[in-house]
């Protein structure tokens, strides 16, 4: 089972109302850092976290999601429908 990181999100007008890292997937490539670093960096254990859920638009969020090349960053609709990856 692997150990996955919820964020809720609370910006206005954002279709997207949760960030799910999970952990084990996690390789620290960084890529999701150099796309949003207001909203990504690494913990002491070289693993990604959300220090700001709310810090970057959708699209942003969805290009962080994108870049990372083991798809640990999971995105959530206001519904709870997952939005990436699908």
């Amino acid at each position: 089972m692997s150990e996955k990181r919820e964020y809720p999100r609370t910006k206005e007008g954002s279709a997207i109302s949760k960030i799910v890292i999970d952990r084990d997937l996690c390789i620290s490539a960084i890529s999701c850092i150099a796309v949003s670093d207001a909203t990504f960096q690494l913990d002491e254990e070289s693993k990604v976290v959300a220090i700001d859920p709310n810090a970057a638009d959708d699209a942003t969020l969805m290009a962080a999601a994108e870049s990372c090349p083991t798809k640990a960053i999971l995105l959530f609709d206001t519904t709870g429908k997952q939005v990436f990856p699908v």
